[in-house]
Parts: C-alpha cells; sequence; structure tokens
C-alpha cells in the first residue's frame, strides 16, 4: 500500500481491493536487461516468472550478491558454463542479483550466496539445490546433465 494520502477510506477501500484479489503484488526489480542475448540470462524480479518459470525450459539459476567474494569467484565459471550449453534448446542458464530483485516463488530459499537450483521444465516447484560438488565447470555440467530433462548429445560426449 502507497497511498498518497492515509485515512480510513483509504485503509477501508485498500481491504476491500485486497478481499477482492483486486491488487497487484509489488515486486522489487531491477530494470529489465534490454540485451540479454549472452550466454548467462539475466533475470530480475518484473522476469523471474516469465524466465525461470516457464514451462518449456529447463533452468539452472544463480542467485549472487554483487559483493560476495564467492559469487565473484565463480562468475567466470559461471559463464563458460552458459558458453558451453548455448545451443541447447530447452536449457537456459540465469543468474539473479538476490539483493536487488524479489524472488517470486517460495521454492527457491535463499539464505546465502551464490545459490545454484535447477529448475527443471516439468517441476518449476520443486526446484534442485546444488550442495556439496565444488562450483566448477565440471561439477556444474555434471549436475545440469544428471537433471535436465531434455538435453541433445554432442560429438563431444563419444
Amino acid at each position: 500500500m502507497e497511498p498518497e494520502e492515509f485515512d480510513s477510506d483509504v485503509l477501508r477501500q485498500f481491504v476491500l481491493a485486497f478481499k477482492k484479489g483486486k491488487l497487484k503484488a509489488i515486486v522489487k526489480s531491477q530494470p529489465v536487461p534490454k540485451n540479454n542475448k549472452g550466454p548467462v540470462k539475466v533475470v530480475v524480479g518484473n522476469t523471474f516468472d516469465t524466465i525461470v518459470m516457464d514451462p518449456k525450459n529447463d533452468v539452472l539459476i544463480e542467485f549472487y550478491a554483487p559483493w560476495c567474494g564467492h559469487c565473484k569467484k565463480l562468475e567466470p565459471v559461471y559463464t563458460e558454463l552458459g558458453k558451453k550449453y548455448k545451443n541447447e534448446k530447452n536449457l537456459v542458464i540465469a543468474k539473479m542479483d538476490a539483493t536487488a530483485n524479489d524472488v517470486t516463488s517460495d521454492h527457491y530459499k535463499v539464505e546465502g550466496f551464490p545459490t545454484i537450483y535447477f529448475a527443471p521444465r516439468d517441476k518449476k516447484n520443486n526446484p534442485i539445490k546444488f550442495e556439496g560438488g565444488d562450483r566448477d565447470l565440471e561439477h556444474l555440467s555434471k549436475f545440469i546433465e544428471e537433471h535436465a530433462t531434455k538435453l541433445s548429445r554432442t560429438k563431444e560426449e563419444l
């Protein structure tokens, strides 16, 4: 609620609109990127549902903080991971600054940085948290290969 003037009538109207389901949630969000064509897609509060929750794609999402040392160390590895899988039509490698954007799903708990989830296209409300492995290209790739619902096989694997 962001009223210019606050009185009992404004509050009453707000409560009535809330009860009728006519209010739109205020989502903290950075501006939507104008160019999001890189190997790692940038997700903001206003694009979380359209990118991460898209039922057509598997999504690996990293929640980071710009000041986090572990996140800064992960960035070149994560970019390399995005390049490795850039030709996969049904897989999105994404990242979100969790300090500047709201995560609009309760299924993605961010309690430290970086936090990485894999969201299978058919189980968006049951994401798989990356835990226990080194955050390097090999372990992140293995995590993707293990959980992806639809990957094309390349000659590299033969």
